[in-house]
């Protein structure tokens, strides 16, 4: 879930398979957050990963979300992950809380990474809630390394912040946490007036934090903030009506099969309709796991994951909200 003004690409999701893997482990780690340790039921070894990677959870109920790796990258076996229950959500969240138990199996794909942490000199890292989680193996990276880092993590309640007591005890003065209850909202303007020389700001957490540190890294040069979102951007979800008005043709070229897809419906949908199983998950152009190569046509992007450089190139769209600027789109499905 990247802000587009990112320059790393996201990596192409694999085929719309599964790997079906087990909950080892279930425990909470803050009020509201719990951590569940994935493996495979044989014991073998799960796709290698880099720092700020996500996998797509396929839960029992047949929901698929979104959540991003925090565990140990350098262990072959496990994958772990970190879940906020949200009261207001699709019911994902939930299931994870109140249903999911040690030894049920669920479906994984990926993982791939939309948030990928480039090489620079030092790092501050900025969390909000449960947007630390693909900050901790950046962490871990950037002590691995020997480069300089620091954490700026708020949230509701000290006891709300998942791993904040671990980060806090294992770095020291590295870590500067700063519950709201305690310290009101981040100090964006002091931690950022001055930029830091070949430092990069990652930052992932709800979407009014990363407005504001936008706003507070205007003045740092260029490609120095990479975010991560949850939700769509405004300048995707409020866009103005679509390019190409008509109803339009998706061709899968793998098969031969042709589709038509109504001013209504999303890419998407019109593709599930016809039978076309393609993995998907948070349905709002934010996470990637749907993007798709595109082999002719022009599509209208409305995502809020591809940067400048990739919309232009348009050979890979994301569906399940981008559509066609005219009349025919061909896929590589």
């Amino acid at each position: 879930m990247t802000n587009p003004s990112t320059t790393a690409p996201p990596e192409r999701a694999p085929a719309p398979d599964t790997a079906a893997l087990v909950v080892r482990a279930k425990e909470p780690v803050a009020e509201g957050v719990v951590s569940l340790t994935l493996a495979r039921p044989d014991g073998g070894r799960l796709p290698d990963w880099t720092p700020g990677s996500h996998i797509d959870l396929v839960l029992p109920g047949g929901s698929t979300r979104q959540y991003s790796l925090c565990g140990d990258r350098w262990d072959p076996y496990t994958y772990r992950i970190a879940v906020l229950r949200e009261p207001h959500g699709r019911g994902g969240s939930a299931e994870v809380h109140d249903r999911l138990a040690v030894g049920d199996p669920v479906g994984v794909g990926g993982p791939r990474n939309n948030f990928p942490q480039a090489p620079a000199p030092g790092f501050l890292f900025i969390a909000g809630g449960i947007g630390i989680t693909p900050l901790l193996p950046m962490i871990r990276q950037a002590e691995l390394l020997g480069t300089e880092w620091t954490l700026l993590y708020g949230g509701r309640t000290r006891a709300s912040m998942a791993f904040a007591a671990d980060l806090a005890e294992a770095h020291g003065d590295r870590v500067h946490l700063a519950p709201e209850d305690e310290y009101g909202l981040l100090d964006l303007d002091s931690w950022l007036s001055r930029p830091l020389p070949d430092h990069k700001v990652y930052c992932c957490g709800p979407a009014p934090l990363l407005t504001a540190v936008a706003r507070a890294c205007a003045h740092w040069p260029p490609h120095s903030l990479r975010t991560e979102r949850f939700t769509a951007t405004a300048t995707a979800t409020a866009l103005a009506a679509p390019a190409h008005l008509a109803p339009f043709e998706v061709e899968l070229r793998r098969t031969g099969r042709t589709v038509t897809v109504t001013p209504g419906a999303s890419v998407l949908q019109a593709l599930r309709g016809a039978g076309v199983d393609l993995l998907s998950s948070c349905e709002q152009g934010t996470c990637g796991t749907c993007l798709t190569t595109v082999l002719d046509g022009i599509p209208d992007h409305r995502d809020s994951v591809l940067a400048d450089h990739q919309r232009a190139a348009n050979d890979c769209m994301l569906p399940c909200v981008s559509r066609s600027r005219g009349d025919r789109l061909v896929l590589d499905l």
